[in-house]
């Protein structure tokens, strides 16, 4: 549904700006055709003065017709784009809370199993984060609730929660 929402979207900002731009098309030509023949040619080559009202008459509805069609059609356009543009940020949020609970309650379960040790390795495969990203998340979590720091001869970090 969303694939055919982003096309309906594209198509009506593609049409839209097509009639558009006709309208502004035939307003220029019609503003070029009313522009008056410099006073000098027109001595010159005694030339009569002429307007030819058809085509007055077919730029102006050329025009006007190109607003009625173009902008309901840009303003539908744009407002599909924004409706999926909105979705799209929602769906966003609602994967990063899912996958934050998600992680909150492995943290949880991890630290309740444990009696309050965690090691970054454990935590990693646990929650399957890379273990930067996991190593940053146990941190602010030992920050937010005073856990102590322990690391192994070899290295390896072990975050003590009291329970």
């Amino acid at each position: 549904m969303k694939t055919a929402e982003k096309l309906a979207a594209g198509w009506l900002l593609t049409l839209g700006f097509m009639f558009l731009s006709l309208s502004a098309s035939a307003l220029m030509q019609k503003n070029a055709m009313q522009k008056p023949i410099l006073p000098g040619v027109r001595q010159v080559v005694d030339l009569p003065d002429f307007r030819n009202e058809e085509a007055i008459n077919v730029l102006d509805n050329t025009a006007f017709n190109g607003l009625i069609f173009g902008v309901p059609t840009s303003v539908l356009g744009v407002w599909l784009a924004l409706g999926v543009y909105r979705q799209n940020q929602q769906e966003k949020k609602a994967i990063k809370a899912q996958t934050s609970d998600q992680l909150q309650s492995t943290f949880y379960r991890m630290i309740q199993d444990n009696h309050g040790r965690i090691t970054l390795v454990g935590f990693a495969m646990q929650s399957q984060l890379p273990p930067a990203t996991a190593k940053q998340y146990l941190d602010e979590q030992a920050k937010l609730f005073n856990a102590n720091f322990k690391v192994s001869e070899e290295g390896g970090i072990s975050y003590h929660f009291d329970v």
